[in-house]
Parts: C-alpha cells; structure tokens; sequence
C-alpha cells in the first residue's frame, strides 16, 4: 500500500513533488519509501506503535533514514508496542493524510483492502494495480476495479496524472514502434498484406488474397506504387519495403 500527496505548485516544467505516505512495513510499503528515497523525494512513515519502537525490527535503518529527510509519526505514545489492531487502526492516517492511496497488492482480505475503504469513504481517489489472475495477492486489486471502486494505474505516470493537477500533470502517451504500413488505410492495408516480397501477383490473385473486388485492388495498387509499398514487376505486383 502506497498513499501520495497532492503535486507541488511547482511550475509544470518541473518534475512534480509528490510525497508518499506508507506504513513502513515490509513489502510494497518498504520498496514505495525506498523509492522516494532514492529519488530524493518526501516520505512518511505512519507507525502502529510508539516512534521510539522500531517495527518491524529489519527496517529500523529505514525507518532512521525517512526521520532524517521526512517523518515517522504515530497516534501512539512512545513506547507502545506493536499490535495487529493497532496497524489496522492506523491504517486510516495513511489514508487521510495523502490525496490518492495506490492498492499495489492486496489479497481478499487484507490491511490494502482496509486502507482502501477508508479512503473511498473520505472522499479520496483509490487506485489499483492489476496483477495476474492467478496471484492471490492480486484478487483484493481485481475485484476493486471490478467493482469500480478503483481507477487502474500501471505506472507513477498513471498515479501523478490521477491525484494531480487538470491538465498540467498528464501522463505521456507511450510510444509504439512506427510500422512500413500506418500511414495505410484500410483497403491499401488489405491489398499490401496480400501481396508477396519475391513472387509477383496478379490483381485477380490479389483479389482472392485479400478478400478486395478485382476493379479497386487495380485502382490501389498505383497508390501503394507511389508510397513505395508495392511495386511492378514481370509477374505483376509483390511488396516493396519502402526506405
């Protein structure tokens, strides 16, 4: 579970600041206050027990290390132990304090699942990471979305685009791979995809191939011709790769 705070106001030219508030537990919470770590962004641990009680005990280092550039806070005087209702308790700062809480894994019934509602019901954006559909881990997160109870992120450009600003922090359109072919319309494609690199066609063979009347396979090919797609030769048409 990984909860964030609203973007800086930084100007939009600028990466946006987004602090990320967890329960320093093991597993995803560790890895999301390692990253903003590493990043050299804010963090917040919110403990179960008193501050002065490092828990779990393997992330004492951790939990010395976001004191020094962010805070480690708790409800619970110092010296309070650990408990498992206390965490689930807990859970509800984690959700109040951040804009947006992330759902990374959840099982169907886990302490995710728990933050999960108490954001919903104070008006916070929840958000959910699919998994495979075999992942027990990753039921709690599939049946929120199933349910629309979440909106699915599949990177920190998804999150910083849901809890952000209109407009201003949106998420890169990915890059595909550019084809020979997508500058094509649907009938050229059709026509292009019949044709052979080696052997030449006829247009009737063509036709057959790709499922296009005789008349407009003859009045496409010159357009593939010009593009460089397609090309004449002693048997009649076969593929060209343009350069």
């Amino acid at each position: 579970m990984a909860s964030t705070s609203p973007p800086s106001s930084a100007t939009a030219l600028r990466p946006p600041v987004v602090t990320v508030v967890s329960g320093a537990a093991y597993g995803v919470d560790g890895a999301a206050h390692r990253g903003a770590l590493a990043a050299g962004g804010p963090t917040i641990a919110v403990l179960g027990c008193g501050i002065n009680v490092p828990y779990p005990a393997g992330h004492g280092g951790l939990l010395d290390r976001i004191a020094e550039v962010g805070l480690v806070i708790s409800e619970y005087p110092p010296g309070t132990p650990p408990a498992r209702h206390r965490f689930l308790v807990r859970n509800r700062l984690i959700a109040a304090l951040a804009t947006g809480t992330v759902v990374v894994e959840a099982g169907r019934r886990s302490g995710s699942r728990n933050t999960a509602a108490t954001a919903a019901a104070l008006g916070r954006l929840v958000m959910a990471v699919p998994g495979p559909i075999s992942s027990a881990m990753s039921v709690g997160c599939h049946e929120l979305l199933r349910t629309g109870d979440a909106c699915l992120v599949g990177s920190v450009d998804d999150v910083i685009e849901s809890v952000g600003r209109l407009g201003v922090d949106l998420a890169p359109v990915p890059s595909h791979e550019a084809r020979e072919t997508d500058g094509l319309g649907e009938r050229a494609l059709r026509v292009h995809e019949a044709l052979d690199r080696q052997a030449g066609l006829s247009a009737e063979q063509i036709a057959v191939r790709s499922g296009i009347p005789v008349d407009r396979v003859r009045a496409a090919l010159p357009g593939l011709e010009l593009t460089g797609h397609a090309e004449r030769c002693d048997d009649g048409w076969r593929r060209r790769t343009p350069t």
